[in-house]
């Protein structure tokens, strides 16, 4: 079975802002590994809509339009098609 990870070795990481002086256990994130674009839903309204990174295989990185800073939701591949379905039922 083929690898769905993605190739992290080029991505410029930074210390999470919950990191502090006495070494706690933090993470780093890569915030600029992928590249974001906005959901044709979007409109210049602002209207509540997400952005996706495409290019990664097996996954689907999806993030909140109005908070590009904010977390990242993973999905998986096979679960983006029925998430989405879900979503425009809601």
């Amino acid at each position: 079975m083929a690898s769905t990870r993605p190739d992290l070795g080029a991505a410029t990481w930074r210390k999470s802002s919950y990191s502090n002086g006495s070494g706690g256990n933090c993470l780093e994130v890569a915030q600029e590994f992928a590249t974001w674009r906005k959901s044709s839903y979007s409109n210049g309204d602002g209207g509540n809509c997400l952005e996706v990174a495409d290019g990664h295989p097996g996954v689907v990185p999806v993030r909140d339009s109005k908070r590009p800073e904010g977390p990242a939701l993973i999905v998986h591949a096979s679960a983006w098609s029925p998430f989405v379905e879900s979503v425009k039922a809601s």
